[in-house]
């Protein structure tokens, strides 16, 4: 075991390894306690596996310059931020030394200590945040390096109402900004009926793939427009300048519980510098020069996944 310095002070009681496939080494583990003095409060890095729920070391990364680049702490610690005093278990930070991401519980998801385990331990929080206050159990928080909130990941099960753009609507998984603090993306709770370029079209993910709140299925420009959708209520259908019809539909798959139910994949739509865009098809069309129909989606008649033709 040995020393090594970072900018928040010497660890002590440092064992090296290497941690990466490739052999590089960028982090190590701490076998004694250390405290490191950081404009967001004194931390003490993991140097022991307490209970179940966080029974293995988690190694400290750092940069080259000895800026922290994540580091696990002992207990939770009260960490001073930009929407408030937050309890942490887990840290990352820019190479700026700037705070990146915090995560109020770090516990290692296994057999024996399950997500429901966790959730237990979660307590109800409330921030600061470009809506006004907020509270609710939060997975995580992401910062820009600037200090503004960049998005906030809520536990399943967690649901918060918020004044969107497009009016007020009721969220999960999580909600995340542009660095003005103006609504970057969100995940509706239930079908939300909101105006696009297009005209108005139904959002709603049935299935959202993300567990955190960073990039969500209806998301907007700096100016409060939406410029992405995921909708399993409605199919598009786009005429060409030549007068030929494109089908985009949302499709359906067999359900993982059995194939004689089947499950809707929404139809995922995006708008960019006047054109429309389906990037499962690799296709997009000029706004200005075809013209768009909205239909609702017919779930009864169960089609391929986006018809080429009408």
């Amino acid at each position: 075991m040995t020393t090594f310095n970072t900018i928040y002070g010497e660890l002590q009681g440092v064992e090296f390894r290497t941690l990466f496939s490739n052999g590089k080494t960028d982090g190590c583990l701490v076998r004694q306690e250390n405290l490191l003095r950081t404009p967001y409060g004194d931390l003490i890095p993991q140097y022991e596996a307490e209970d179940l729920g966080r029974r293995h070391l988690k190694p400290f990364y750092f940069y080259k310059n000895g800026s922290i680049k994540s580091v696990a702490l002992q207990s939770q610690t009260l960490i001073r931020t930009p929407v408030g005093g937050v309890p942490a278990e887990l840290l990352t930070f820019y190479e700026s030394g700037k705070l990146k991401r915090l995560f109020p519980l770090d516990g290692k998801i296994t057999g024996f200590w399950t997500a429901k385990n966790e959730y237990a331990l979660a307590d109800a929080l409330t921030i600061d945040s470009p809506l006004g206050s907020l509270c609710a159990r939060f997975i995580g928080f992401q910062f820009y390096e600037s200090g503004s909130l960049k998005s906030l990941t809520l536990w399943p099960g967690e649901f918060l109402t918020i004044t969107a753009p497009t009016g007020t609507i009721r969220i999960r998984t999580g909600i995340a900004f542009h660095e003005d603090g103006s609504i970057r993306s969100l995940e509706p709770a239930g079908v939300v009926k909101v105006k696009t370029p297009a005209g108005p079209l139904t959002a709603y993910d049935n299935d959202p793939q993300g567990i955190h709140g960073d990039l969500n299925s209806l998301q907007y420009n700096p100016e409060g427009e939406v410029i992405a959708l995921k909708t399993v209520a409605e199919e598009i259908t786009v005429i060409d300048q030549l007068g030929n019809p494109h089908l985009f539909a949302p499709w359906l798959k067999d359900n993982m519980c059995g194939t004689e139910r089947k499950v809707v994949v929404p139809l995922k739509v995006r708008f960019s510098k006047g054109r429309i865009i389906f990037d499962d098809r690799q296709e997009s069309f000029s706004m200005e020069q075809c013209r768009i129909e909205v239909r609702p989606f017919d779930r009864k008649a169960g089609g391929p996944a986006y018809s080429c033709a009408v």
